[in-house]
């Protein structure tokens, strides 16, 4: 019977083992096990505080106080100032990062759901500017999510030195949510935040 026991105990041993080392060895395994944990409901971004609204005439509302130069793949530029009126939703990332290429799924599917509101704006900056990277990238995982490249500095309450990092600016460009690290943004919570967004 303990010969039997310490049988079972070596097999999931070694099967934890093997995981352990597909998962140090092969990058898209990592991103594959980031995905399932997303799934299951860890790193879930938290929207608990809701933004203000101004209801009162008393009540300043908060303006943009930071911005961003972008350009697409065709090298034309604009300014994230040009989308004051619109709910912007911008993620920072890389080709390399595993859990920017994790989360990219979730936001592909909060994505299609907006795409074309026109109150609503999606941002996808890769920091590195590794434009055919990225079309590699969307292209091998099927996404079709709207890639920007950084022109100017991009300010350091935004992005610090972290990726993934995701902002939503509301309609006056005021920083309504941060998260700094992988998200799954295909949850209701997630919906219902940007929804209170567009509706204010």
């Amino acid at each position: 019977m303990a010969t039997q026991k310490s049988k079972t105990k070596n097999i999931i041993s070694w099967v934890i083992i093997g995981a352990l080392a597909l998962v140090v060895l092969i990058p898209d395994s990592r991103v594959a096990l980031q995905r399932g944990l997303m799934k299951i409901g860890l790193f879930k971004p938290d929207v608990k505080e809701q933004p203000q609204t101004s209801n009162a005439s008393s009540a300043t509302p908060m303006v943009m106080t930071e911005s961003v130069t972008l350009s697409d793949e065709t090298g034309k530029t604009f300014s994230s100032h040009d989308l004051k009126g619109k709910v912007v939703f911008i993620n920072f990332w890389a080709t390399w990062c595993g859990p920017c290429r994790a989360e990219m799924p979730s936001i592909q599917a909060i994505y299609d759901k907006y795409k074309d509101h026109e109150q609503v704006a999606f941002l996808l900056v890769e920091v590195d500017h590794n434009i055919e990277g990225a079309k590699a990238f969307l292209a091998k995982e099927k996404l079709n999510l709207p890639v920007y490249y950084p022109e100017s500095a991009i300010p350091q309450a935004w992005m610090s030195d972290a990726i993934p990092s995701t902002v939503v600016l509301n309609k006056q460009g005021a920083l309504a949510f941060d998260h700094k690290g992988m998200a799954d943004y295909s949850t209701k919570e997630f919906e219902d935040f940007l929804i209170s967004l567009i509706n204010q």
